[in-house]
């Protein structure tokens, strides 16, 4: 049996696409490669150097592969990684991948001449008010330049993670980005940037790289090395650590709350993380299309890539409510997957056997999830849904029209923070509608008192995913009342004869240069307003016009290119650019 899965993972076409370790699979004996199956049973291969390239399950189902490389100063590097998901989609992740460059001239400054690398950092940790260590830390002299004019160059160098649309780097897309680490060396765990477009499982995926080869670097040494979390600046978050603490143990100095700590962005590198003794391990079952996620022999999750809902299932254990009414148990050896009324039956394979869960599943909670789509969910592809995340080109090309949503969504509600007049309107207001934002639902709804929110949809994946964060925010405040007043309905099937006091209204792409389809519609949107009622409405900016003549007084408008959302995106990524034109109106029925 074992030699069967050795020969799997080295044969099958999922595991190996990188062309240099599909070469040194076929001559793997010959090459001095080596395979080491732990005591779990999974398997990781290694080239002749000790450099791992492959780790799979105990079938030789894939986890990761890794292509190494040279750099031009002959040290052996981490080019590229490919990881699987729980769900089976692929992910990417490329040391280096965003390179954001930042030009100063320096010629008018005095005595610019003598300036080198280490005067840059030290005005760089002042401007960003962060130690010179750190500065230091990140960037190095190659990334420091100043050329014989005076003109200084500054890299910022991050690790870039994709979409790998059919497993390969040929169909890579742009997904999010972090702190370059050090893969040769692991020495400090990074701060993720645009985490909200990871896939979900990437974070549990990379860190079960990041484990391993931190495993493999800290072999045979009298002590591991402890790991800072590190980044300029730092986003700590529960979540985060929550994470971290899935394959390291965090440890506070002088004895206090590590997860206090971590909190604090000026106090979080004081934690110091050491390996967990029983990181997450996962099993891939083919035939059930199914992965389980165990932490020593407890139960973490199971999911299914073949489950329109995109969620996975979750041990119940410790918990008087299972998110989105989902559990799995451990009954007489068979993984009980329940979904409030359906149940699903999955006989366990050997190696799972000592594995345990709560053998209680919570009662299911007062309202579905599903219960918020009127005529019930429509049809989706099980990866469409779990595939439903907002994606930022890392280049020039055009931010998608559901990805430049949120930057309306989110600046609308800090300016409802800090503007009486726009946190009244959101707060008296009795019926909202919100058209054709499928990826900012949740954000629109002011989760202050029951309200009636009617979501007009035209995504039905991202649609679910609103509706699973609205189940999750109501959930946490057992307020379910709000959620049953809370409808979603295609776009194809609503009625004109609703009105509404609230409106959030994105014209849809498609539509923005045809001149009688935007007539039309902003004179359907007229309709729905009660008097005194308010609008936000995103459109080209010839909307405007089209939105005086169907009797809207117009309150205020600005281009979303210029709203501080934007700029604050364009930090992580400073070549985004959205569709030209693109405005936001507030609009009144007076």
């Amino acid at each position: 049996m074992a030699g069967d899965s050795v020969r799997t993972a080295l044969t099958s076409p999922d595991c190996l696409r990188f062309p240099a370790n599909q070469t040194l699979a076929h001559q793997f004996d010959q090459s001095g490669g080596k395979v080491i199956r732990q005591s779990t049973g999974h398997l990781v291969f290694y080239r002749h150097d000790g450099r791992r390239f492959l780790a799979t399950d105990p079938d030789g189902h894939p986890l990761h592969e890794c292509e190494w490389g040279v750099d031009p100063g002959g040290r052996t590097v981490l080019v590229r990684a490919r990881l699987r998901l729980d769900w089976g989609r692929w992910v990417g992740l490329k040391p280096g991948g965003l390179v954001n460059e930042t030009r100063l001239n320096l010629a008018t400054k005095p005595g610019w001449q003598r300036l080198k690398a280490e005067d840059l950092r030290h005005m760089a940790a002042q401007a960003m008010r962060v130690p010179i260590e750190e500065v230091r830390f990140f960037y190095g002299d190659e990334d420091l330049v100043i050329d014989a004019h005076g003109q200084a160059t500054i890299r910022h160098r991050k690790d870039a993670f994709y979409v790998l649309e059919d497993g390969t780097f040929e169909s890579a897309r742009f997904m999010s980005c972090m702190g370059a680490m050090h893969w040769e060396q692991i020495d400090f765990l990074p701060v993720v940037e645009l985490f909200k477009s990871l896939l979900p499982g990437t974070g549990s995926a990379a860190f079960e790289l990041i484990r391993g080869l931190y495993d493999d670097q800290n072999e045979g040494q009298p002590s591991p090395r402890p790991l800072r979390y590190r980044g300029i600046p730092t986003y700590p978050s529960e979540a985060a650590f929550r994470l971290f603490s899935s394959f390291f143990t965090p440890q506070a100095d002088a004895g206090g709350d590590p997860i206090a700590l971590f909190m604090d962005p000026s106090r979080s590198h004081r934690v110091t993380w050491l390996p967990a003794p029983a990181p997450p391990l996962r099993y891939f079952d083919e035939a059930y299309r199914l992965c389980v996620t165990v932490q020593g022999e407890v139960l973490l999750k199971t999911t299914c890539a073949d489950d329109p809902a995109g969620l996975s299932y979750v041990n119940p254990k410790g918990r008087r409510m299972v998110a989105w009414d989902r559990s799995a148990v451990i009954v007489d050896g068979h993984l009980q997957l329940s979904d409030r009324d359906c149940k699903k039956d999955v006989s366990l394979s050997q190696e799972l056997a000592r594995v345990t869960s709560s053998p209680v599943v919570p009662p299911p909670s007062p309202v579905d999830w599903r219960a918020v789509f009127v005529s019930a969910v429509p049809a989706v592809q099980p990866a469409e849904v779990f595939g439903a995340v907002l994606l930022y080109p890392q280049d020039e090309t055009p931010v998608g029209e559901l990805a430049a949503q949120p930057f309306v969504a989110d600046y609308l509600q800090d300016l409802a923070e800090q503007d009486r007049e726009i946190g009244q309107i959101l707060v008296r207001a009795e019926r909202i509608l919100i058209d054709n934002g499928d990826a900012v639902i949740s954000t629109c709804v002011p989760f202050d008192r029951p309200r009636e929110v009617v979501a007009h949809i035209s995504h039905p994946p991202f649609a679910c995913k609103q509706a699973q964060q609205l189940w999750t925010v109501c959930a946490e405040l057992q307020r379910w009342e709000w959620l049953e007043r809370t409808r979603f309905m295609l776009s194809s099937a609503t009625s004109q004869s609703e009105s509404y006091d609230l409106v959030y209204a994105w014209l849809p792409y498609a539509e923005f240069e045809q001149t009688s389809t935007l007539t039309a519609w902003v004179r359907a949107l007229a309709q729905r307003i009660k008097t005194g009622g308010n609008v936000f409405v995103v459109g080209p900016a010839r909307t405007g016009d089209e939105l005086s003549r169907a009797g809207l007084q117009r309150c205020w408008e600005e281009a979303v290119e210029r709203l501080p959302t934007f700029a604050m995106h364009k930090t992580i990524l400073p070549k985004a650019k959205l569709r030209s034109g693109l405005t936001l109106f507030h609009v009144r029925r007076a």
